[in-house]
């Protein structure tokens, strides 16, 4: 006789030679949990990060080229602005006036009409002109340092400006030819040269309006990004890790529920007549939580894009039928008035129907759990392209709060509707995720104490 050891109870005899022991003998085989999620996150997080380098290599690249497009634009407009103060100082050189005629005096070396040196001629003279040109230059909004030279082709007469230029660095030059008093005095053609050092330099910080902000700017664009980005992981690796735990531990019970199962199956083949409704309730348990464990475990395979779910193509409306007579079965056991109505002839789709009818199957059954034992009304039609099935009850209805949160995985309502039902929150979250692979959608439309309605819209294939 062979003994069948479930944890303490011992059951004799029992068929065949079978041995099954539970605290610490053999279990059955469990296929290890390989998640591939992470390694596809990781992809994703490379690609991310590429195409934020990318980005920001770019935005950089872009703001090269503006500064570049504004420092061409700022040289045109310098230029201009030269020119036209060019105009201003050649037209008041070219009569003759104090400045001019104390110039001529410095350049010719002629100490006639003053009584100091010639260097202290050409010492005020070239602070009177460099004043003058400033004066001319900051009139036409140019305030660059600059320096000045004023010679004849021939270098005969020259002076130049009280500072000089660092050699050291680019001088650009603007020359203009002066006519006039000082040309027919000194018997030849008189050039003045304005000098300015390093324009970039000086236009850059023209723009400083324009390329600071835009530094700024795109030093809070990466900032924000990163934080984003490491918020967005931050939470992803939450809810990595929080589903590769629940995935395990549903797989973990997989094991004891497994081993209930067998043992209640042995058991009611063994106990008496008395004894068979409590092992018929411990078997109905059983498989109920072995029907939550398998939702559980297809809502983990289908958001991490697990192809769990092949579509082919099939008549759907065989199968409505189906789930609603067998639905109606169980509205009459509970005296809850359940009708339908399935227009057309075929409903051409492609499908998994098991998800499917699953789908709609936790629709109904969330009808049944929150309809207050009202009429539930099924209504399927369909139009030349998309196949509509419509459930609606006449329960409490949903807040428009929780419109959007009853998707949600785990999200079981308020606190007073929660407590209408058991459940675990997985059913419309995971009707959810069956109509998306189907690409179907799955609208929702409730008044709170009168109802809610809720449509499965799936497209045909003969559209």
């Amino acid at each position: 006789m062979i003994e069948y050891i479930i944890d303490d109870l011992i059951i004799s005899p029992a068929p065949e030679s079978i041995t099954f022991e539970g605290r610490t003998g053999v279990q059955p085989y469990r296929m290890p949990v390989l998640n591939l999620n992470n390694l596809s996150m990781l992809k994703r997080r490379k690609l991310y990060i590429l195409v934020f380098i990318i980005a920001i290599v770019g935005l950089f690249v872009v703001q090269v080229q503006f500064l570049r497009i504004g420092l061409n634009l700022a040289k045109v407009q310098f230029d201009k602005k030269v020119s036209e103060a060019g105009i201003l100082i050649k037209r008041d050189l070219a009569n003759r006036n104090q400045l001019t005629f104390l110039i001529e005096q410095a350049l010719l070396q002629d100490t006639h009409f003053f009584t100091t040196s010639p260097d202290s001629i050409t010492d005020a003279s070239r602070h009177f002109l460099d004043d003058f040109i400033k004066h001319r230059l900051t009139e036409t909004g140019i305030e660059a340092a600059y320096s000045y030279r004023l010679y004849t082709r021939d270098s005969t007469y020259y002076m130049s400006a009280p500072r000089s230029l660092d050699s050291s660095t680019q001088v650009v030059k603007y020359p203009f030819e002066l006519t006039g008093f000082l040309e027919k005095s000194l018997g030849k053609a008189v050039l003045l040269e304005l000098e300015f050092p390093d324009l970039n330099t000086y236009f850059f910080f023209q723009l400083n309006g324009l390329t600071i902000p835009g530094l700024v700017f795109t030093i809070v664009i990466i900032l924000v990004v990163i934080w984003v980005l490491r918020s967005f992981y931050w939470q992803r690796n939450i809810i990595t890790t929080t589903n590769d735990f629940i995935n395990n531990l549903t797989h973990e019970l997989k094991t004891p529920v497994f081993s209930i199962g067998l043992a209640s199956k042995i058991l009611d083949q063994q106990v008496s007549a008395e004894h068979k409704i409590l092992v018929n309730t411990i078997r109905q348990q059983t498989e109920r939580l072995k029907i939550h464990i398998e939702k559980v475990l297809e809502l983990g395979n289908l958001e991490a894009n697990k192809k769990v779910i092949q579509l082919k193509p099939t008549d759907f409306k065989p199968h409505l039928e189906a789930v609603c007579q067998s639905f109606k079965a169980i509205a009459n056991l509970e005296n809850i008035p359940f009708t339908y109505k399935i227009s057309g002839e075929t409903y051409p789709v492609l499908a998994a129907t098991t998800h499917l009818e699953n789908a709609l199957n936790n629709i109904l059954d969330n009808a049944r759990k929150y309809g207050n034992l009202q009429e539930i009304k099924l209504q399927a039609e369909r139009t030349p392209s998309i196949l509509s099935i419509r459930v609606s009850d006449q329960g409490p209805g949903i807040e428009p709060k929780e419109k959007n949160k009853i998707f949600k995985k785990y999200y079981r309502g308020t606190q007073r509707t929660a407590q209408v039902s058991s459940g675990y929150g997985l059913g419309l979250s995971y009707s959810l995720e069956v109509l998306k692979k189907h690409r179907g959608k799955l609208k929702l439309d409730s008044i709170p104490g009168a109802g809610t309605t809720v449509t499965l819209i799936i497209p045909l294939t003969d559209a």
